[in-house]
């Protein structure tokens, strides 16, 4: 079986280095905020480019801890994609705001920026674009926006590390960018993990207080907080995978280039970059009119195709009440979008194997 993700090669590609980053933890004493967080933190932020990174507990968490840092709350409105992991809406909602959901552009499957205007309100005190797949979202349009109106820009760079604009990594255009290290990521632990990314020295300050009860020392809570924390361990694994991120974000682009190649001229519709953007491929998304049977097609030939993700947000019974206006391009997608095997372990020959598939059943 072709899995449409394997974090498992991934360890085994890194196991020596992995095995000794937590034999290391094990043999510290010292498990939860010591120098390995420390030492990622700063590792993480100087890729990025920025000066402050602040590991927490996950992804969800970042986007939540980044909104309170921004002293988003109850009565205020933050404007995201539909088309997205849930976890962009919930932690949108653990912050006590509302989200109101817009629709995506076809060809990039990211927030519309033409849609934005309309979906502002006095309400309105940030915009959550979500670089999705690996893609990054219109930045230059989005920022420029949400500058006019005096709004935060807190990015969900989940999907996307390393990407870039303009040779610019997504995570430093925004007031604060957010990511997760889920073991599935381009950027991944052994378990759960995220970190918040800002230059804003004082936006940084709230983040740490409030990923740890609000401490400004310990056990003294100088404003309300909650427990947020990135552990020893995934930290020493994270810092064991930096040092290869870019070299698998190559792996991933060469794999996708195989792809493109070998599907060209076939009735699916491809991925498209954005001009001036380096896409990541966290995942490699196509286009299927005929998606459902494609699927079915390609698990009997053993491969695990996925569908990220089958359900808009706005579709979803526990958010069917979220404000949104048309988000038709979001549900044309729901239907119709495929993800092909892809992580950097993938080898050639199984790409060919997963396009010779496809062909067998696409024109």
């Amino acid at each position: 079986m072709i899995l449409c993700s394997n974090p498992k090669a991934q360890y085994l590609s890194y196991k020596n280095d992995i095995d000794a980053a937590i034999s290391r933890v094990l043999d510290s004493g010292w498990y939860i905020l010591g120098d390995e967080v420390k030492k990622f933190e700063e590792d993480f932020a100087r890729y990025i480019g920025i000066s402050n990174a602040i590991g927490v507990g996950s992804g969800t968490e970042a986007i939540h801890l980044a909104l309170a840092s921004c002293g988003i709350g109850l009565g205020d409105e933050v404007i995201t994609a539909s088309h997205t992991a849930v976890a962009t809406v919930a932690a949108i909602e653990l912050a006590g705001a509302t989200p109101v959901l817009v629709d995506i552009e076809p060809d990039f499957f990211t927030l519309d920026p033409n849609k934005l205007e309309e979906a502002i309100t006095p309400q309105t005190k940030a915009i959550l674009p979500v670089h999705l797949y690996g893609q990054p979202a219109d930045l230059d349009a989005i920022v420029a926006i949400a500058r006019e109106h005096g709004l935060y820009v807190i990015e969900d760079c989940a999907q996307a590390h390393g990407a870039t604009v303009g040779g610019e990594r997504v995570g430093s255009f925004g007031d604060m960018g957010c990511f997760s290290f889920y073991p599935t990521k381009n950027l991944s632990a052994l378990g759960d993990g995220g970190a918040v990314v800002t230059d804003d020295p004082e936006l940084a300050e709230k983040a740490r207080l409030l990923r740890e009860y609000g401490w400004s020392k310990r056990y003294i809570s100088s404003v309300p907080g909650w427990n947020s924390r990135l552990d020893e361990l995934q930290a020493a694994v994270l810092r064991v995978k930096l040092k290869y991120i870019d070299a698998d974000n190559v792996a991933r682009a060469k794999l996708a280039i195989l792809y493109h190649e070998g599907l060209t001229g076939t009735s699916l519709v491809l991925p498209t970059i954005r001009e001036g953007a380096g896409h990541v491929y966290h995942l490699y998304v196509v286009r299927s009119k005929n998606r459902k049977a494609l699927l079915g097609h390609l698990r009997l030939k053993g491969i695990g195709a996925g569908i990220h993700y089958p359900v808009p947000v706005h579709l979803q019974p526990a958010y069917a009440r979220l404000v949104h206006r048309s988000l038709s391009e979001t549900e044309r997608a729901a239907l119709e979008v495929l993800s092909l095997p892809m992580y950097p372990e993938l080898s050639e020959t199984e790409v060919r194997y997963i396009i010779k598939a496809i062909g067998e059943f696409v024109s």
